[in-house]
This record gives structure tokens, sequence and C-alpha cells, in this order.
């Protein structure tokens, strides 16, 4: 009997992040696990060997993902061939529910893919909610995916002033927390994209009444620091609110020190979005045997 190779796929999918401890896998013995725990449901679908997802890119508690991405390999039994993309995407969902986790698509790639270091760029989106006096204003289909800061509506021109100040390249250890990781990364980013632009919450038009207004900000960088999107969020809103000036996150940029973060700054995780992950067409393209 013939035994096939192991088949190498990426995989696309999204998760409510509230239910988790962040996307990596963790021991099943907390009150919280990992995305990547349910993920690796997929031994159900019966391979030869043990099926491990490596993840793009990492989450934390709270943070919501409309696409992350993983590569896996999965060997059937012999004679069995290697599970169509569409197959495999079914399979893989069937076994999820009734988790808030979906696989979006897989592609198959080829054995030297790998779903962290063959992407090109990550996005993420941060939710923002305006003109909420309280907490307790906020809609409650919209509890755990936007943060309302206090204090009123923020200053949106000065926010967009303070956030060209953070596209480029720069050393962004003012913005990242330390981390076990923190000696053995470079803190040296380059951010291709920071915009802040009009949104909609769900169903918002039907409450227009309340001046509830949502706003996005988008982040787009080959990889990001440990709490580094949180982090630029926070500086923002401060901004925004009158705290900092806009020159002033220049300067913490050039400080190169996140003890110069301002304290209890920091965005909580609750209105950030992994939005997506970029890979080159070709990688996408590739007709594998």
């Amino acid at each position: 009997m013939v035994v096939c190779p192991p088949a190498r796929y990426l995989v696309f999918f999204q998760y409510f992040g509230t239910r988790y401890s962040g996307v990596m896998e963790t021991s099943n013995d907390q009150s919280l696990i990992g995305v990547q725990n349910y993920l690796e449901a997929a031994q159900n679908l019966r391979p030869v060997a043990p099926v491990k997802f490596h993840i793009s890119s990492r989450t934390d508690t709270g943070v919501h993902a409309l696409c992350n991405a993983a590569h896996v390999d999965i060997q059937r039994a012999p004679g069995k061939p290697a599970f169509e993309e569409k197959q495999l995407v079914h399979g893989l969902n069937h076994h999820l529910k009734p988790e808030p986790i979906c696989i979006l698509n897989a592609h198959r790639v080829p054995s030297t893919f790998h779903a962290r270091f063959s992407a090109l760029s990550r996005t993420y989106i941060y939710r923002l909610l305006m003109g909420c006096s309280h907490h307790s204003e906020i809609p409650v289909f919209e509890r755990n995916l936007c943060w309302a800061p206090g204090g009123g509506y923020l200053n949106v021109p000065a926010m967009q002033e303070a956030a060209q100040f953070l596209v480029g390249t720069h050393d962004f250890s003012t913005f990242r927390s330390l981390s076990s990781e923190t000696p053995f990364q470079s803190p040296v980013r380059t951010v291709f994209q920071v915009d802040i632009q009009p949104s909609s919450g769900f169903l918002s038009h039907h409450y227009e009444h309340r001046g509830l207004e949502f706003w996005e900000l988008k982040f787009r960088s080959r990889s990001f620091l440990y709490r580094q999107v949180r982090r630029m969020v926070g500086a923002l809103v401060a901004v925004g609110q009158g705290k900092l000036t806009p020159h002033r996150i220049k300067e913490l940029l050039e400080l190169k020190d996140s003890r110069a973060f301002p304290p209890n700054a920091m965005a909580p995780p609750s209105g950030l979005f992994l939005k997506s992950v970029e890979y080159s067409e070709a990688d996408l393209d590739t007709k594998v045997e």
C-alpha cells in the first residue's frame, strides 16, 4: 500500500477572542485555553501522525481575528489521497462547532512554506466608540468588541497628525511591553500604514439618535512587537483626549524606552482585531502534486 507524504496546508481562520486565553496553545487545565487547542481537533480527521498548527500571528487574551493563518501538515492513512481543500475546511469546521472559531479557507502549499515567516504583512484594526459618558452606554451587541474611552469625543485630527509619526522604520522600544522574548527581538519595525477612519457599529443605523460614533484605526506592518498595536492605540487616544500633544508621539519614539510609555495608557484588548495576514499570490497559486 502506497503511503503518501504529509500534505501541507495554509489555513485561514477567524475567532471571537473573548472566550480564549489567546490564539496559542495552552495546557487544558486552565479556565481559558487557546484557540490552537481547539484547532487541533484536526486529530479527529484520523491522520497517521499527530497534527500541529503553526500559527502566523500571535494574539492575546480577548483579541479577535477576522482572519488569522496557520500551516499544518496532515498525513492520511495508506491508500487515502490528500484532503481536497474544501473537504479539509468542512471537516475542521464540523469538529470546531459550537466554538466561535471558523475555518475560512485552505490552500495546499509546498513543504517549504511557513505561515509565520512567509507572511508579507499583517493588518490590525482597532475599533473605538465615542460618545459614551459611561461604559453602561456601550450597546449590548458591541461589548467586548470595541473600546469606549472616557472623556467624551476625541480630537480625531490631532490623532491623525500624531499617527503619521508612527509610519516608517523606527525603534519601537517605547511601544512594546516587556516579555520573555524581549532580549531576543530587535525593536526595529517598519509600519507601512496607520489610518484613522469613521466606521459603523452593528445595526448602529437603528440608534443614530444616541450620537455614538465608531472609528477604526488600521495598522499594517510585516510584524509587530508584543502589544505594540495596543500601546500605539492608547497613545493616540491620549492625544485625542488632550493628554498628549501630537508631537509627543515622536518624542516617545525617540526615547526608545518602554518605561517612558504613559502609565495605564495601553488600550484594552477588546477592540483589537487581526484583520488579515498577507502572502504572495505566487505562494497561494502553487500547484502541489
